[in-house]
This record gives C-alpha cells, sequence and structure tokens, in this order.
C-alpha cells in the first residue's frame, strides 16, 4: 500500500471517542499502517513491552500517573505558528502528545472542555508592567506580596498567565525593601505567575528619563557592577535589567548580569547604534519600549533603533525589542515599520502603571503623581508620558488592528516572543508537548473568553 502520513489516515486522532468495538477495529488499522511506517523492528519491541506490561512487569497507563487527563476539543490550538483544528491534551499542568497517549499507553480523557469553535494560544506574558488595579509595584510597603497578588489576579481576565513586576528608578530604600518580597514563583487561581522583577533604573540616562525622578538617577562610577549591586542589595528575584549602555562603564556590568542569567535591556538613553551594538556583543538581547525614551531615528545614524536591521549581531542571536501598543505611545506607521523590519522581535508590553483598570484621576508612578485623561497617562502639570494604562488584550488587539499582522503574529508577540526573551521558551509560550499548560482561550476578535493555568481554569467571562 503506498505510503501516507498518519494525518491521513487517521484524521479522528485529537478527536478520540470510544466505542469499544469501534475502537478495536480502529486501532488494529492503525496498528497496521504503523508498523508499515516505523519498521517491524519497532514494533516488535513494543510488542515486547505491551507483553510485559499484561504480565505486570511494567506500569499500566494509569500507573504512568493518575493525574486526571483533560481534552479541550472544538478548538483551534496556536502551533508552529499557525492555528491548527486540533484538540489539545493536558495532563499534570503539561500538554500532552495524544498520540503517544493513545497508542503508548492506551490513554483516555477524564473530562472534556468545550471550546466552541474558539481559538487557543499559549497564556500571554508581561514583561513590563508598573502596576495595576491601584497599585504601584515602586512603592515600598510592609506587604508588597500582596499589591502583587492582587495585579496578579485581576490580570487573568487580560489572558495574561505569567509577568515580570517592573520597578521604576526609585531611592535605594525601594530596591532593598521591594526586591526581596516577591519570589518568583508558578501562577493558579491566585492569580499569574512571578517570572522575576523588571529593574528600569537607575543607571540611565538624564536626558532620556521620562517619567523617571532625576534625583533618583544613577550611573556607574566606584566599580561598575558594585555600583549595581549597592542600588539593588540583590539579584536574587530580578529577571531583567533596563540600563542606559552610553553610561561608563555600562559593558561589564552587561556582561556580568548576563553571566548570572539575567536579560538585559537597553533603554530611556540617548546610545548611538555603535554604543548600542557594543553592548548586543556583550550580552544584552532587548530594547525597553521602542522608539519611546531613545534618540529619535536618523538616517546617519539610527540610534539604538538600528539595532532591528543591524548586520553587527552575533551569529545565532536576536534582538528583541518591547512595543507598547496602546494607540498612544506608538503612532501605527511606526508600528508598521517596526513589525516589518523585525517582527520575528516584537514583544508587546502593556508598561501599565497603577491607574490601569481605575477612572481617569491622580495616581501614582514610584515617587511620581501621575494624571490620567482619556487613555492618556502623563506626569502631573506635563505633556510626559508615563506608562500606560492599556491591558494586554488591548495591545494584542491593537496591534493587530494597526499592522495588518495575523492572527497568530498577534498572539506570539505577547506569548511566544517575551518567552524567547527570557530564555524559557522550552516551557512557556507554546502550545509544545511538554510545556506548561498555560492558555489563553480567545475569539476570532481576541477577545478574552478564559484563561488557563497548568491546565486548570483560573477566569472565565461571564456570559
Amino acid at each position: 500500500m503506498p505510503s501516507c502520513s498518519l494525518d491521513a489516515i487517521c484524521p479522528w486522532r485529537f478527536h478520540f471517542v470510544f466505542f469499544p468495538e469501534t475502537e478495536r477495529r480502529q486501532r488494529g488499522d492503525i496498528e497496521t499502517e504503523r508498523r508499515q511506517r516505523d519498521g517491524e523492528e519497532t514494533w516488535r519491541h513494543r510488542d515486547r513491552e505491551e507483553t510485559e506490561r499484561q504480565r505486570g512487569d511494567m506500569p499500566s497507563n494509569r500507573s504512568v500517573s493518575d493525574a486526571p487527563i483533560t481534552q479541550f476539543v472544538n478548538c483551534r490550538i496556536l502551533r508552529d505558528h499557525k492555528l491548527q483544528r486540533e484538540d489539545l491534551w493536558v495532563r499534570d499542568g503539561r500538554i500532552l502528545d495524544p498520540e503517544k497517549l493513545f497508542f503508548d499507553e492506551q490513554g483516555y480523557a477524564d473530562k472534556r472542555v468545550d471550546c466552541e469553535g474558539n481559538i487557543i494560544s499559549p497564556g500571554f506574558i508581561d514583561v513590563q508592567i508598573n502596576g495595576g488595579h491601584g497599585v504601584d509595584f515602586s512603592q515600598a510597603s510592609e506587604d508588597v506580596g500582596r499589591g502583587v497578588s492582587i495585579v496578579a489576579k485581576k490580570i487573568l481576565e487580560d489572558g495574561v498567565t505569567s509577568f515580570c513586576p517592573t520597578l521604576v528608578t526609585s531611592p535605594y530604600a525601594v530596591y532593598h525593601k521591594v526586591l526581596p518580597q516577591v519570589k518568583v514563583h508558578n501562577g493558579g487561581h491566585h492569580g499569574a505567575g512571578v517570572l522575576g522583577f523588571h529593574v528600569e533604573g537607575p543607571f540611565i540616562s538624564v536626558e532620556k528619563r521620562g517619567a523617571h525622578p532625576e534625583q533618583y538617577l544613577r550611573s556607574f562610577q566606584s566599580g561598575g557592577f558594585e555600583d549595581l549591586m549597592e542600588a539593588y542589595g540583590s539579584l536574587d528575584n530580578v529577571a531583567m535589567v533596563t540600563l542606559a549602555p552610553e553610561l561608563s562603564g555600562s559593558q561589564s556590568v552587561v556582561r556580568e548580569l548576563c553571566r548570572r542569567g539575567i536579560t538585559v535591556s537597553l533603554g530611556h538613553s540617548v546610545a548611538n547604534l555603535s554604543q548600542a551594538e557594543d553592548a548586543v556583543k556583550h550580552g544584552a538581547s532587548f530594547i525597553t519600549h521602542l522608539f519611546n525614551a531613545m534618540l529619535p531615528f536618523h538616517h546617519r545614524d539610527p540610534g539604538i533603533v538600528g539595532l532591528l536591521t543591524s548586520d553587527q549581531v552575533p551569529a545565532g542571536r536576536r534582538v528583541f525589542y518591547g512595543m507598547i501598543a496602546d494607540g498612544i505611545h506608538t503612532n501605527p506607521a511606526a508600528l508598521r515599520i517596526a513589525h516589518r523590519a523585525h517582527p520575528s522581535g516584537l514583544v508587546l508590553v502593556t508598561d501599565a502603571i497603577a491607574a490601569m483598570g481605575l477612572p481617569p484621576g491622580r495616581h501614582t508612578l514610584g515617587q511620581q503623581v501621575i494624571e490620567i485623561q482619556g487613555l492618556h497617562a502623563h506626569i502631573a502639570g506635563t505633556k510626559t508620558l508615563s506608562g500606560s494604562i492599556a491591558s494586554m488584550d488591548m495591545c494584542v488587539r491593537h496591534f493587530k488592528q494597526a499592522t495588518g499582522c495575523s492572527v497568530e503574529e498577534a498572539l506570539e508577540a505577547a506569548s511566544l516572543h517575551p518567552a524567547q526573551l527570557l530564555g524559557i521558551s522550552h516551557r512557556k509560550g507554546n502550545l509544545d508537548y511538554g510545556s506548561d499548560a498555560d492558555l489563553t482561550l480567545c475569539d476570532d476578535a481576541l477577545n478574552i473568553k478564559a484563561t488557563y493555568i497548568s491546565g486548570e481554569e483560573v477566569w472565565r467571562k461571564q456570559p
């Protein structure tokens, strides 16, 4: 018989409905095909294993794991950069390979979830969020963890399953008090997981400080990395640091941070392209909110923006860049330019502040007073932008509308790309077999319907 793929001969393999007689006949037909495809030697080995199982010498399917198996049906899943009509299988908080489950373990679903034709995307990851719902992460308190937990719970509604609480430039005492209080931890019904802090400042440019208070800015003076440790106190719970690469002594700091597994981002900077390229060669891999708080693009020296098309990025490396796609921080034309120049590096961030989810009025961002008018957040009494009040799902929708990108590209900019940036794409940001079952269920308009962490529903939109 001519060779053909398993998908062709087994189109039902992701939609198992178990009728004993029919299932046995189908299994026999499929095993014949699989023997022809995989070779008799492989199947003789499998037959020996099956005989041992029946004798009790090997574990049965249920002894592999007693955890229940959940099957998500009637859905399109984002896998391998495209939406595919397949079911999604989950056990022990991870995504299962249904072929191995069915043929090797003779497994079955304990629970089925009807997705009603909606899209399953990897859960969103926000690597720059300053707070929200009345909580400012840069305000030291006796119980910083409680504030982080409030935001973590609320952003489940936005499809976010993991995030990096972000601290803006602050007095050293704030870093010393806040950073030790919030540990990296997994998400769940209590809220989105914490991947570590993103510390934005104080080692940034005075000229491009934006909403960062000038009196707390610092440079690398005595020993570079020693200055940074004096400021932060500890790096135990830090995932990312934003700094200005033109500061004297910054390159040794970039090297040491990267050596410790901390992502280095370039931002709030007047660096030229050469300085930015040097930082990348030393390990920097991210640009904090592209176009904002940096030199504008110039055709003779494009500055940090030029990293998107630089030929000096080391082989095998990729520079990622954050975009605040809230319709305020970046003109749609600029958003399109960035996306078309370097689509695989675009990471959607909210840069949300305490006022996200609150009515217009005055709120705080670190040591500054912020005034909210409509969708704009400014330092009170000025026209200086100071973070956003956009949620991640709003950014995903605006990004798609403004750039004309595909649904897949919009979803991956909020999931796969941030996971790749942080070096965690082996377990988050995708729906590969073995990855964490952190999921966002949305409709074709990218409105969030439900959020899952480790395969468990943690939020659902009420009818």
